[in-house]
């Protein structure tokens, strides 16, 4: 798919298509207005008959409006005026990305980037067109034998930008949203892939083609027989009952070129979570393979840097294991030493992505980094609190949290603090080991995070729980790519190009 920016009067625009966007109750916008006109009254004369009514999500479309070049014209209900907001924005953009597929127009000049969506510019507007429209033609559909696809698809979108003198702003967009959207879609191809292949070898051979990819990028593979040189008790402890090697894969982005502290992303990589001996109810279990969504995050998110080429020092983690039961799988009640010599008792080897995140917490101390986040699909917790809407966020450092919340808010991918107060350290307390693995029914998330917290003291850390918000379940079961928009965003703001400049 190809996008751009231009400026220019829609009534000069020779496309498949125009897409402009009325207001509720049948308010043209400026645009749309401007068409009206030159049609001599045509699209107002179909609106007072009852044609569209300018609901949000409402489409219809004209063909050869008179005096018009365009062969189409799609007016798009984008609401009440005052009404529009972000979600909105991108819920109208989705929607006519989806039309416009359908319409078997190739190519359209889009004007709804010129809408007023308050508090929000030119660059958020057109950047998260370009992300809706790619996210609304995504499929994963490389494992199916016969493949429906529409007979004239749309190819080529043009965002429309009121001045020339924004154009720079725009085309800046488009290259942030591009890049964005090429790590979103990374994110998800990895954690749509069934188990069966997608396991912690597959992980490690993307981490590698990165590498053979961005001159800038550098994989190192760590296998079991490392870690166990390295003491890493925990991580091996959750693998065991699987016959698919752990392995972790670090992928160093250099950006900076001197030897500043790295940002460093950790992402849990279960490719499969059973639950291990602490079996998991069988409803519902094919999606554990979305477990790995924090290291299908990372690894989006490094895809996506490496696009953007940013003057700045970062290392992804992904942390590949798999949780099965058998005959060799750790069991509730053994006590794990980890890499930082704290010892674990495990309560239930279905809270396995915290003992595998802490082994990798203590690794990525060697890298003296300036601040760490881990990405994990870690509590159920966090659903029940959060829903599908936003990801969970913890943290030690108030400043790094502010710096993702801001990303967060940002990007239109949210995320929303939760308490990280010692107040709830007692519930990992064990009479047998240094703490639990569980905190028991209440506050499961703060208190997963609270237990990570035990191997993060050595640097400024922050933790995203996404267990909400990686996956959609039911009829469109599918990754969402979150929260790669997120993290870029945040690599952004720390590379000195919020928007670009």
């Amino acid at each position: 798919m190809e996008f751009s920016v231009k400026s220019g009067s829609p009534e000069k625009q020779r496309s498949a298509c125009i897409v402009v966007g009325v207001f509720e109750p049948r308010r043209l916008s400026g645009t749309a207005e401007q068409l009206d006109e030159i049609s001599e009254g045509y699209i107002s004369n179909l609106l007072r008959k009852g044609d569209l009514e300018g609901k949000s999500g409402q489409m219809l479309l004209l063909h050869h409006v008179p005096n018009i070049l365009s062969e189409r014209v799609l007016l798009v209900g984008c609401g009440k005026e005052r009404e529009l907001d972000e979600r909105q924005y991108r819920q109208i953009i989705t929607k006519t990305i989806n039309t416009l597929n359908e319409t078997g127009s190739m190519e359209a000049v889009c004007f709804l980037s010129e809408l007023h969506v308050k508090g929000r510019d030119i660059y958020w507007k057109v950047r998260q067109a370009v992300e809706a429209a790619q996210d609304a033609l995504y499929s994963f559909d490389s494992l199916k034998t016969r493949i429906a696809e529409p007979r004239r698809p749309l190819r080529k979108v043009v965002f429309n930008v009121p001045t020339r003198r924004e154009l720079p702003i725009g085309e800046r967009a488009v290259a942030h949203a591009l890049a964005i959207a090429e790590g979103i879609t990374t994110c998800k191809n990895v954690a749509n892939m069934p188990p069966n292949i997608c396991n912690p070898a597959y992980l490690a051979e993307q981490a590698k083609i990165l590498d053979s990819d961005y001159e800038k990028v550098t994989t190192t593979i760590v296998g079991e027989k490392e870690m166990e040189e390295l003491g890493m008790g925990s991580y091996l402890a959750v693998g065991r009952g699987s016959v698919n090697e752990s392995l972790m894969s670090i992928i160093k982005y250099d950006g900076a070129g001197d030897d500043s502290k790295p940002l460093v992303l950790v992402g849990k990589g279960l490719t499969f979570d059973s639950g291990g001996i602490s079996l998991k109810p069988g409803l519902g279990m094919d999606e554990m393979k979305y477990d790995m969504g924090g290291a299908a995050g990372v690894l989006g998110a490094m895809h996506a840097l490496a696009e953007l080429n940013l003057s700045i020092n970062v290392i992804g983690v992904l942390a590949g294991c798999e949780n099965m039961p058998s005959s060799n799988a750790y069991r509730p009640g053994d006590i794990l030493t980890t890499m930082s010599g704290q010892t674990v008792e495990v309560l239930n080897t279905d809270a396995e992505g915290r003992l595998v995140l802490c082994d990798a917490l203590t690794y990525v101390e060697r890298f003296n980094p300036d601040a760490v986040i881990d990405v994990a699909t870690l509590t159920g917790a966090c659903v029940v609190a959060l829903g599908a809407h936003a990801t969970g966020l913890l943290s030690s450092h108030n400043p790094l949290a502010h710096e993702l919340l801001n990303a967060s808010e940002q990007s239109g991918d949210r995320a929303w603090r939760l308490p990280l107060w010692d107040d709830y350290q007692d519930q990992l307390e064990s009479p047998f080991a240094d703490f639990t693995n569980l905190g028991g029914k209440e506050a499961g998330t703060i208190t997963a995070a609270c237990f990570l917290s035990k191997f993060t003291k050595k640097y400024n850390w922050a933790h995203l729980d996404i267990a909400g918000t990686a996956w959609r379940s039911g009829k469109n079961k599918g990754a969402t790519g979150r929260p790669v928009s997120m993290l870029t965003q945040f690599l952004l703001n720390r590379a000195g190009q919020e928007q670009g400049e």
